[in-house]
């Protein structure tokens, strides 16, 4: 029996953000990881993980051991700029609830997600661990960022206290099949694919990018990201912050070209300049989760965005 089917074994798993983008992929990682592991996804019309009484009622009807903590009020550059009291105040209030619930209810295991953006604006390339409080985050993206970072300092507090078992995580840009192509509040790559597939479709001359495209991005392919937070929970126990990366970093210039050559489009990019660049580098040191529980990403670029655009033409 392998190290990951004795972790799974009989316990019961709380997914927030299950259904959602990383959320369905993890599901799926961890239906295969363990026959006997029990599930538990609270959906957010059933459950509004914003709100105590609700919380307390998922672990009630759950009896969940473990928790992975994914969900969140999230979007792009243009979702955060229109958003960012409800941005804070929804990840904030989430997460400290729940993490304090968590500790009521004696789980035995809580794996916290966080956020890129929580770094600050002009970190040192690559990003580590230890620059994350060097400083305030870029603007646009600084609600959604600190409202997360609390949540660090949170499950240290509590694990100096009452030796409450939590980690905490800091996943790169995820992109990969079921992402949300929704142009009001897609990320970077999803909308970009969704621009030149229409433009293709239609016959247009051009499609619309955001900034400059000077500041420079890394991605990581979310099923990659699903097998490092679940490996992370299995074999890692500290309070120490962990980047989640491939390690590569492109352009978002580059990237559209990439991009536009993938998916076929022949039409011109226009950069719109009055549009917000974000921060202008990410690039993330991932030597540690490589030291603390073996992990690193495994699927080359090209090659998840030719999934991600298959998929995408597939189920629109």
């Amino acid at each position: 029996m392998s190290e990951s089917v004795d972790f799974w074994d009989g316990r019961t798993v709380m997914v927030t953000g299950g259904a959602g983008f990383l959320g369905s992929h993890l599901v799926d990682e961890l239906d295969s990881r363990s026959d006997d592991v029990d599930i538990f996804v609270p959906r957010s019309d059933q459950y509004d993980l914003r709100k105590k009484a609700a919380i307390q009622r998922a672990f009630e009807d759950s009896g969940a051991d473990t928790v992975i903590h994914l969900a969140a009020t999230v979007g792009g550059i243009g979702a955060n700029a229109a958003n960012p009291g409800r941005y804070f105040y929804d990840n904030a209030v989430m997460g400290i609830e729940l993490l304090e619930q968590a500790r009521q209810y004696g789980v035995d295991k809580t794996t916290i997600l966080g956020t890129i953006c929580a770094y600050p604006k002009h970190t040192p390339v690559p990003f580590s661990e230890t620059d994350l409080f060097d400083g305030y985050p870029e603007e646009t993206n600084a609600p959604y960022g600190i409202a997360k970072k609390a949540l660090l300092t949170q499950s240290k507090a509590y694990r100096r206290q009452w030796d409450f078992n939590s980690i905490y995580l800091l996943p790169v840009n995820l992109y990969g099949p079921r992402d949300d192509f929704d142009l009001e509040t897609a990320h970077v790559i999803p909308a970009i694919i969704r621009k030149c597939i229409e433009a293709r479709e239609s016959g247009a001359d051009s499609i619309t990018a955001w900034g400059t495209g000077k500041p420079t991005r890394e991605f990581l392919y979310v099923k990659d990201a699903a097998k490092g937070i679940l490996d992370a929970t299995e074999r890692y126990d500290e309070s120490e912050p962990v980047n989640l990366g491939s390690g590569m970093e492109i352009s978002i210039r580059k990237l559209v070209e990439t991009i536009v050559g993938l998916t076929g489009f022949e039409g011109a990019v226009e950069w719109d300049t009055s549009k917000p660049d974000g921060q202008p580098r990410r690039r993330l040191d991932t030597s540690r989760a490589k030291e603390r529980f073996d992990w690193e990403a495994e699927t080359a670029f090209v090659d998840g965005l030719e999934q991600t655009i298959d998929w995408y033409e597939e189920s629109r």
